[in-house]
């Protein structure tokens, strides 16, 4: 790796600005990757991203541009090797509710002796040309970050945050306020204090804590309580956004 995302992330205090890309465009990951963000969310758990198309999203980011991440689909080592395999910096693990499950997925994101993932000649290794040297740095800068999006994740929030190879704890604002049972209310008091107990633990802890904001108000909450990780939107949002500003709706 030519330089880390994780320890830019670990040595500042300043957030950290990306944003979602959730609509599998090579074009429209094109078009953003000069605008000054500082890491892109490749999502292959709800976007029609398949594994080539997650791969020449990463390539296309090469070593100068915003630096890629995958949010992968479950805790699986399928996924999760093949989202580092295909260069990607850090993966994002949805729905970790539980401590056995944020170990699993430290697991398969590391090499022996730390975990259990698989080497080859991909390209995060440049094809095995620098295979070496990816084997001996990847542990220490691949981030893991882990999705506290259940109130079974609150209820397990401090052995989650407590777990040894986790980096991120990614606050998923929509599905935590559907599993407290507000639906879309993610603006409601208890929300916004559930987000306040993540970025307490990862204070505690030695966490970086992440969440996701689809509007200036949410942004400005964000870092009021503490987030260093913060993704703005998605293209997705953007394209409906500006479309709707033309149209004056």
């Amino acid at each position: 790796m030519k330089f880390s995302l994780k320890n830019r992330l670990r040595s500042s205090r300043e957030p950290s600005f990306g944003t979602w890309l959730s609509s599998s465009s090579l074009v429209g990951l094109d078009a953003l990757k000069g605008l000054g963000f500082d890491w892109f969310m490749i999502d292959t758990e709800h976007a029609p991203v398949d594994p080539e198309t997650m791969a020449a999203m990463v390539s296309i980011l090469g070593d100068h541009g915003p630096r890629p991440l995958i949010r992968v689909g479950n805790v699986d080592q399928y996924l999760i090797k093949q989202a580092l395999d295909s260069g990607a910096e850090g993966i994002l693990v949805p729905l970790v509710s539980t401590e056995a499950q944020a170990k699993a997925a430290v697991a398969f994101a590391k090499y022996p002796p730390d975990g259990i993932r698989g080497a080859a000649a991909a390209a995060a290794s440049r094809y095995g040309l620098e295979l070496s040297s990816y084997l001996r740095t990847a542990n220490a800068e691949t981030l893991v970050g882990v999705q506290i999006e259940t109130k079974e994740a609150l209820d397990n929030l401090e052995a989650i945050a407590r777990v040894n190879g986790v980096d991120l704890l990614f606050v998923g604002p929509q599905d935590l306020t559907l599993s407290l049972g507000l639906l879309d209310d993610r603006k409601n008091p208890r929300v916004r204090e559930a987000m306040r107990t993540v970025v307490q633990a990862c204070e505690r802890h030695n966490k970086i804590p992440g969440t996701l904001v689809v509007d200036p108000e949410e942004k400005r909450v964000a870092v009021e309580l503490g987030f260093r990780f913060i993704s703005l939107a998605s293209d997705v949002r953007f394209l409906l956004q500006g479309a709707k500003s033309y149209l004056g709706g």
